[in-house]
């Protein structure tokens, strides 16, 4: 329980942290692809070095990769049969040989029914994850922060000896 509310309270100060509004929607976006796809898949590497380089909220890309894990599992045999459909369509049929024959598209997977059927959806739910992200990043600073920080339950995680030793913390980390 003590966990949950760790996390609740990070994403929290993430909303209304003083990072973009599309940093978070990135950080969102790169957390979906990872928690969607296998975990160790070559794609996953590309976006744990993009996340390095791209200054992102590390603390939304676990947020968003735990959930989307969660909901990867559910959803692996719409994304095998995603797959299967993809790499059995005779028109791309080439594509998939030429690619399975480079060494380097090789390390992609993309052969596997389950990393091209869950790659190829989360790239395209993250197409109106960022925008609809964003939205709601610029939605709860100017509407929803304020009643947040008057719920008793805030209030009280405040005024713990616990909250008090995280700011010190957070004050000297920077």
């Amino acid at each position: 329980m003590l966990i949950i509310l760790k996390y609740v309270a990070r994403l929290l100060k993430a909303l209304s942290s003083e990072a973009k509004p599309w940093q978070i929607a990135l950080g969102f976006v790169f957390g979906m692809i990872i928690g969607l796809t296998p975990l160790f898949s070559f794609h996953n590497l590309a976006i744990l070095l993009l996340i390095i380089v791209i200054k992102v909220n590390v603390g939304i890309v676990i947020f968003s990769f735990l959930i989307f894990s969660g909901i990867a599992y559910l959803a692996d045999p719409a994304f095998h049969n995603f797959g299967t459909w993809l790499l059995e369509k005779e028109s791309y049929q080439s594509l998939w040989i030429n690619m399975y024959n480079n060494e380097w598209w090789a390390m992609t997977r993309f052969y596997n029914t389950v990393v091209i059927g869950s790659f190829l959806s989360a790239i395209i739910l993250s197409v109106p994850a960022f925008p609809l992200v964003i939205i709601f990043v610029n939605q709860y600073r100017k509407h929803i922060h304020e009643r947040v920080q008057k719920w008793k339950l805030v209030k009280a995680l405040k005024g713990t000896k616990l909250y008090s030793v995280y700011q010190t913390v957070s004050r000297v980390r920077g």
